[in-house]
């Protein structure tokens, strides 16, 4: 993949010009509360309790809403300050928190396939993504074979398939209602004869609480081991934004289940919650690897820690 701090200057400032419009419903809740409580005011004890209720009703999540409002205590309380003073020292804490996790995805070319697996919860836009990805990793010059693993959905398979024709990605793909880990050992067993450089995996949407459709997403990753112990090499959870503070549970269960190696989230642009971001990499420490903020093919893009903090307290 691109790096993106190697992008053109003009195509990183265009995709952060969409990054920051596509946080617009986050920073609107974030920064124009901020404003709302400072033009200059004391930074006292009732003041760090406001913005400490603000982060927190932002999605940030209690440990990093103390975390930030105890920064910022240390070398301000009792002093006068500013909206804007605040809003700059919370995206430079917000980026060092993020730094950790905004990891691009590797592909690993020693592996052939290099296997993704792709998992979440009904409508989060995991065949989407896989499309995505794939018009990516096909303009890298890689060959890809996709594994339409949703077997419930007759539309999740059309669906997959347009995106095969569109990039020119071989399709596997069986009846409605097959066996979803038949089907992804079947897709491991061609993609490797090609020596292909990824295979993508979609799964069926599956809610969290279900046993039944969870364990059949640990069969899927079980089949896969048996023909290679080493597989899936990246398992991503595509994450809808707009769900906000119940991502939490979705990362414990998909995690425990299908052993979560990184995170995607989207829909990023419909929302209010995008603080959540920050409070799933303060609580899990996984990897973000991508950011979508629009339906567009070049709209989901590899997440950036400084970007997102900017774009998340209002800085354009």
């Amino acid at each position: 993949m691109t790096d993106p701090s190697n992008q053109d200057p003009s195509e990183k400032k265009g995709w952060f010009g969409r990054l920051t419009s596509g946080l617009r419903k986050s920073s609107a809740k974030l920064a124009g509360g901020i404003g709302d409580l400072f033009t200059k005011r004391k930074l006292d004890d009732a003041a760090l309790e406001e913005l400490e209720e603000l982060l927190i009703t932002a999605d940030l999540g209690a440990a990093m809403a103390a975390r930030l409002t105890a920064n910022l205590a240390k070398t301000r309380f009792g002093k006068d300050i500013t909206g804007d003073e605040i809003r700059a020292a919370f995206a430079e804490d917000i980026a060092a928190s993020l730094t950790p996790v905004a990891k691009p995805l590797v592909i690993d070319s020693f592996k052939k396939p290099f296997v993704i697996l792709v998992v979440g919860v009904n409508g989060a836009g995991k065949t989407t993504t896989i499309g995505k990805l794939t018009k990516q990793f096909r303009d890298d010059g890689k060959t890809v074979t996709l594994a339409a693993g949703d077997t419930f959905r007759a539309a999740a398979v059309e669906q997959l398939q347009v995106w095969g024709q569109r990039t020119g990605a071989p399709v596997i793909a069986r009846e409605t209602g097959a066996d979803a880990a038949s089907l992804a050992f079947d897709a491991l067993n061609e993609s490797a004869a090609r020596s292909d450089d990824v295979l993508l995996i979609d799964t069926a949407g599956r809610l969290q609480n279900k046993d039944n459709l969870m364990a059949e997403l640990a069969k899927i990753v079980r089949v896969i081991k048996k023909k290679d112990e080493t597989a899936p090499h990246a398992v991503l959870l595509v994450l809808d934004a707009t769900v906000g503070q119940n991502a939490h549970s979705q990362v414990e269960a998909f995690r425990n289940i299908a052993g979560v190696t990184g995170l995607v989230l989207t829909k990023v642009d419909g929302t209010a919650k995008g603080g959540v971001v920050v409070a799933l990499a303060e609580k899990f420490g996984l990897p973000v690897h991508y950011l979508g903020v629009g339906e567009g093919v070049d709209d989901l893009r590899p997440f950036t820690a400084e970007d997102f903090a900017r774009g998340l307290l209002g800085f354009s």
